[in-house]
Formats: structure tokens, C-alpha cells, sequence
């Protein structure tokens, strides 16, 4: 056995009749014993060079799962079975035209690609019952070296649209050290070397498309050839309808109610006001938890944020109606009640300067003129020389009607009735006009109707500005 197998590559060949297990047996052994494949390892660890060309690897991945995508930590986590596959003519046999499935240790005796996932972040390699792993022999020295391995790799993500975004993950691979002059990597299969994307289900995202990029890239220690897998998800908006959106329609359209509910009743419109603001907050603090502190704003930022401007506005429109009705309305009465009294004081004031000493009522002369024809005078008083009228300045002084030196022209009608008649009349027409003045001056108390009118007006704002916002929301970032 010593001179079998871990002879030379073509020693495969020096072994007739050797069936497949016997073959992984005799493996076995030789690893054991530190023989076989290991005596050779010098010559299987270096790459099998073809006729001095670099050594050409097929790349070929099947997706079993995408078990998680957080936007918060920016990657994604997969789990997969990647095989890579290239030809070693050293490992060559010719009278088995048989492929020889052996076992994961003998990898470790192989010469195997450096291959390694650029956004890789944790890996491992699953070992339930044994390591994951397969490699293969074909007669012609084509293995085929097979892992299953879970990763979470790097997704760089833009959350401006988010949740309404899509974003775009990558799964890069390349080799570590080996550059273009000995390994060229390629994806085996063309497009169809990825498959089971298409029959995954993600619970908040679909996969709308995927791409094979194959690219060199430059470093400092020379070009290395980079296979790249791109995927294209779309986040699914039913989760974000149903727990944020909803309901922050719901509590937007619940701080409306307080316009239906009666101006005097502060307790029920400010405890509503307070909880729909307080509710709004919860909502947006609960969010911004699930989300990595960004710097720019994404559309459900705005959306929260028109909400709460609604509501705080609903808050705010009570408080305007409570300061018109309860606030301003008395200061302005307290106001107007002080200068309602102080011309009530200037009034006495200038009635009392119009009773002379002797009792005598002093009128303007505009103020005769408009008592004379009111109450025409000239027909009651008569004889004009019972009285006496002195003008003095602009004001006319009346006194008490002289008695009769001879008898004649005695009136009795109006020694007893005309003074007293004519000092009641001119009392209550002077009454009329100051009451005709104080109703001027008189307060206009805040009318019950003009207060309920802006309640009225916040029923029909509020909904439409909201409709509005809205439709400009959806059309504007759904597409």
C-alpha cells in the first residue's frame, strides 16, 4: 500500500481492480499512518499548473436559506452549498470510470483554492454529524470540493425610501492570495451557477432580481479576478401598514373628535389632545429603536412626522378656541367695563356743572335748539316777558318765571306746571343720549356662534390638508 496511491499522481493507475471502497479505505489509512497522500504533500499543496497556465476554478453556489436582513447591524445572513470545482492531473486515474466520492478528511492532503467571501463578517462551516463537506475524483483528475457554510456578509443599505425602498445585497468572492497568474475564477454554469433563489420565501422581503458579475480588481499586491453575486430585494409593506401606518391614521383621526365636542368641556378635549400627541410619540420612539441612527430622513420619518404636526395642531386649534372664549373675552370686557365707568363718572361730572347754585339748568345753545323743537316751546311758555334769558358765552341761563307786578299776565298753567314739566323733559331726553352713548361704548362679549365657527372650519381643514398630504406621500415615494 505504501507504493500505491501516495506514489505519484498516475499511481491511481498502478491499482487494477480497486473498487470505491477500497480506495477510501486505503485513504484513510494512509493519513493515518502519515503515508499515502501525505508523503507527496510538498507536490499536492502547490497548484496543478496546466502547461504553465493558471489554474481555472468553477464557482457554483446553491442558496438553501436567507434566514435574517437587518437593517440595524446592515447585513444579511445565508446559508449555503458552495462547490468549487478544477482539474488536478495529478490526481488522474484511468482504470476506474468511476467518480470516487472520499472522505472530508482527505481534503486536508489536497491542494485546495485560498477562496474567501470579501463582506464576510462570521462564517461557519456546519459539523452535525461531521464536518459539511465533499470532495470528489473524476478519472480525468477534476475535483469537485463541496462545503455548506452559513455567512453574514456586509449589505451596505439606503434607508431614504425605507420601508418603502429596495436595496441591493452582494455576496463577493475571491481568492486570498493567489492572483490572475494562478487562479482565474469563473462562474460554472454561466447564469444559471446561483440557483434556489427563486423558491425562497423572506418574510419581509422579494427577490426581484440577481446578477453574476465577474470583475478584476487591482491591489497593491497584484489583480485578483472577483465573482460577485447581486441580488435585488423589495421590502414588503404589509408589516409596516398594519403596525405603523394604521394606526397612526387612526390616532391622527381621533384627534378630529375634539372639534365635535363642546367648546366648554376643557377636561375631555385636552385629555384627548394630550394622549393622541403622547401616542404619536410612542409610535415614532418604538421605530427609531428598530432602526441604526442615521443622519438623513426616511419616508416613514416624514410620514410620523406629518401625523404628529396633525395632531399637535388638533391640541393647539382647542387652545385657540379656549384663549378666544375664556382669555381674551374677559380682559377685553374688564377693559371695557373701565371705561364704561369712567364715562359714566364724567357724566355725573358734566351734569352736575350744569346746575348752577340757584338750581338752574345750563343747555348749549345746540341742545335748545333741539329742545325747543322737540317740545315746542314757544307755544307753552307764552308771554315772554314772564321770563328772562340772558346769553351769556355760548350757554342760555333760565330762571324761575318773575311775578306779575300789576296782576296782569298771570298764567296759572305755568307757575305751576311749566318748569317743572320742562326740567323733566330735558332730564329725559339728556337720559336717551346717554344711554344712546353708553350703548356705543357698550362691550361686544364674545359670541358663542364665532367660536363654534372655528371648530366648524377645523372639521373640513383638517381632513382635506391630511387626504392631501397624504396623496402626496404615496405618489411621491411609492414611485
Amino acid at each position: 500500500m505504501t507504493n500505491g496511491i501516495g506514489r505519484a499522481p498516475g499511481s491511481l493507475t498502478s491499482l487494477p481492480g480497486l473498487q470505491k471502497a477500497d480506495l477510501n479505505a486505503t485513504c484513510q489509512e494512509d493519513a493515518q499512518r502519515g503515508s499515502g497522500f501525505a508523503q507527496h504533500r510538498p507536490r499536492l499543496i502547490l497548484p496543478p499548473y496546466l502547461s504553465g497556465n493558471p489554474v481555472t476554478v468553477g464557482m457554483s453556489i446553491h442558496i438553501s436559506s436567507i434566514d435574517q436582513i437587518s437593517e440595524v447591524n446592515m447585513d444579511y445572513t445565508i446559508t449555503m452549498y458552495f462547490q468549487q470545482s478544477w482539474r488536478d492531473k495529478r490526481l488522474a486515474y484511468s482504470d476506474l470510470p468511476l467518480n470516487l466520492t472520499l472522505d472530508n478528511r482527505v481534503a486536508d492532503q489536497l491542494w485546495l483554492p485560498d477562496t474567501y467571501f470579501l463582506n464576510d463578517k462570521k462564517s461557519f462551516l456546519h459539523g452535525v454529524t461531521v464536518k459539511n463537506r465533499m470532495i470528489r475524483l473524476h478519472p480525468d483528475g477534476t475535483v469537485l470540493y463541496g462545503l455548506r457554510i452559513t455567512t453574514t456578509a456586509a449589505c451596505m443599505m439606503d434607508l431614504r425610501r425605507y420601508p418603502l425602498d429596495q436595496q441591493n445585497c452582494t455576496l463577493e468572492i475571491e481568492s486570498y492570495g493567489y492572483t490572475v497568474d494562478d487562479i482565474v475564477f469563473f462562474w460554472q454554469g454561466n447564469n444559471s451557477a446561483v440557483t434556489g433563489m427563486e423558491v425562497l420565501e423572506l418574510p419581509q422581503f422579494t427577490i426581484i432580481e440577481q446578477r453574476l458579475v465577474t470583475r478584476e480588481v487591482v491591489f497593491t499586491t497584484g489583480s485578483y479576478l472577483r465573482l460577485s453575486l447581486s441580488f435585488r430585494i423589495k421590502r414588503n409593506i404589509g408589516y409596516f401598514i398594519l403596525q405603523t401606518y394604521m394606526p397612526s391614521i387612526l390616532i391622527t383621526i381621533l384627534s378630529w373628535v375634539s372639534f365635535w365636542i363642546n367648546y366648554d368641556a376643557s377636561a375631555a378635549r385636552v385629555a384627548l389632545g394630550v394622549t393622541t400627541v403622547l401616542t404619536m410619540t410612542t409610535i415614532n420612539t418604538h421605530l427609531r429603536e428598530t432602526l441604526p441612527k442615521i443622519p438623513y430622513v426616511k419616508a416613514i420619518d416624514v410620514y410620523l412626522m406629518g401625523c404628529f404636526v396633525f395632531v399637535f395642531l388638533a391640541l393647539l386649534e382647542y387652545a385657540f378656541v379656549n384663549y378666544i372664549f375664556f382669555g381674551r373675552g374677559p380682559r377685553q370686557q374688564k377693559k371695557q367695563s373701565e371705561r364704561i365707568n369712567k364715562a359714566n363718572n364724567e357724566r355725573h361730572r358734566y351734569e352736575e356743572k350744569r346746575v348752577d347754585p340757584y338750581g338752574n339748568i345750563l343747555l348749549s345753545t345746540l341742545e335748545m335748539n333741539n329742545e325747543l323743537l322737540a317740545t315746542d316751546m314757544m307755544s307753552t311758555v307764552g308771554d315772554s316777558r314772564n321770563s328772562v334769558m340772558s346769553f351769556e358765552g355760548s350757554g342760555i341761563q333760565l330762571r324761575k318765571p318773575l311775578a306779575p307786578r300789576d296782576g296782569f299776565g298771570h298764567h296759572p298753567t305755568l307757575d305751576r306746571h311749566g318748569p317743572l314739566a320742562h326740567h323733566a323733559a330735558i332730564r329725559n331726553r339728556a337720559n336717551c343720549r346717554l344711554r344712546r352713548r353708553s350703548s356705543k361704548l357698550k362691550l361686544k362679549i364674545p359670541d358663542l356662534a364665532d367660536v363654534s365657527t372655528i371648530d366648524k372650519w377645523s372639521r373640513i381643514i383638517f381632513p382635506i390638508t391630511f387626504g392631501f398630504f397624504n396623496l402626496v406621500y404615496w405618489l411621491y415615494y411609492v414611485n
